[in-house]
């Protein structure tokens, strides 16, 4: 979900809050050292008192200058030309007011003395030097301001678009396994239509061992992540039904898995299994075969098949299975290895997956 309008707001109350603390410190300890050489005199009690005072009084100016300048930099829609002048005239208004605290409030009500240029010269209110003293002080001041506030902004940006982006994923893989599942319950299907029209004793089977997968495919796979022991008793019950309808196959299967809770995206590694019967097994005249190969060492998955083929392809495969754990795979593992090998006799597929440098939506 992105990011809420109060929430922002919350966000941004909180960063200028501290913000202004820790300015009004810095402030306070830079006026407080400078204070000893201009009021030597002084006691540093009586001096860090009137630094306190005169540095609350100057945030009376510096706060309406600073968000004064962020309503124009963001909410006025004008052309650069005028805003440049509502910059000059907010920035001189600013500049007389913290002429007017200084000169008339600061050195004579707090100081006790009158304002000077070298101790000695009286400055008067308004001149080249101390005008441009004030505009530095403020501009200072401002560039810290719009620093923290950009810089509040582009990280909120940044977090909306990864927000966003987990959101498209999430969507994206819904969709892709909606399109899956369809699929592989319509293949599935079949298989038992084709035993059932030949009456064969082995359908009840078949439809217990259907059960149980789609009981897997409604619950587990309903999960984003799921442990690879369950993934794999899911191609083994979907090798029992293959092997019901085909009598003349032989199904090898190898495990080596050192860490059978290693989680998974499930239907991932059962398109494969699928994809050998559908495109390979079920085009072939004669006896046929399947290898399953799947390690998990260390965190790395190592997952290779391979079947008998005829050399005639399939006219009718749309490949939709294939597409989309291609698919599937570039967003959930985007650094996996795809191989695929595709003979006049025979169809390799390996996958490796390294667990250890992969995200989680």
């Amino acid at each position: 979900m992105a990011i809420s309008v109060t929430s922002d707001r919350k966000s941004k109350l909180k960063i200028h809050l501290l913000f202004w603390i820790l300015y009004y410190i810095l402030e306070v300890y830079l006026d407080f050292y400078w204070s000893r050489y201009q009021f030597p005199d002084f006691i540093w009690q009586l001096r860090l008192q009137n630094t306190l005072i005169l540095e609350l009084g100057y945030l009376l100016i510096k706060i309406p200058l600073a968000y004064s300048l962020l309503y124009v930099y963001e909410k006025i829609h004008f052309t650069k030309v005028i805003q440049c002048i509502f910059y000059i005239l907010i920035v001189i208004l600013a500049v007389l007011g913290h002429r007017v605290f200084t000169h008339y409030i600061i050195y004579p009500y707090i100081y006790g003395v009158i304002e000077t240029l070298d101790s000695k010269q009286p400055s008067g209110f308004i001149n080249g030097l101390v005008a441009f003293n004030s505009f530095m002080d403020l501009i200072f001041m401002v560039g810290l301001v719009f620093g923290v506030e950009i810089t509040r902004q582009k990280n909120m940006l940044k977090e909306q678009i990864s927000q966003l982006k987990s959101e498209k994923l999430d969507q994206e893989l819904t969709m892709l396994k909606a399109q899956i599942n369809p699929h592989f319950l319509f293949n599935t299907l079949n298989n038992i239509y084709g035993m059932a029209l030949k009456k064969a004793d082995e359908t009840p089977d078949a439809i217990l061992q259907l059960s149980k997968i789609m009981r897997y495919n409604i619950y587990e796979a309903a999960e984003k992540n799921i442990s690879i022991e369950k993934d794999l008793e899911n191609i083994k019950d979907y090798i029992q039904i293959q092997k019901i309808r085909h009598h003349h196959l032989s199904v090898h299967l190898q495990e080596n898995i050192d860490n059978p809770a290693q989680e998974i995206s499930p239907l991932i590694l059962i398109q494969f299994v699928e994809n050998a019967f559908k495109h390979g097994i079920s085009e072939s005249l004669g006896d046929s075969y399947i290898t399953i190969d799947i390690e998990l060492k260390d965190g790395i998955l190592t997952y290779r098949i391979e079947n008998s083929k005829e050399e005639i392809p399939h006219q009718h495969s749309t490949k939709i299975g294939l597409k989309n754990i291609r698919r599937q795979l570039e967003l959930l593992y985007p650094k996996h290895k795809l191989t695929v090998n595709d003979k006049s006799d025979r169809y390799m597929v390996q996958l490796k997956i390294d667990f250890n440098d992969t995200f989680s939506l």
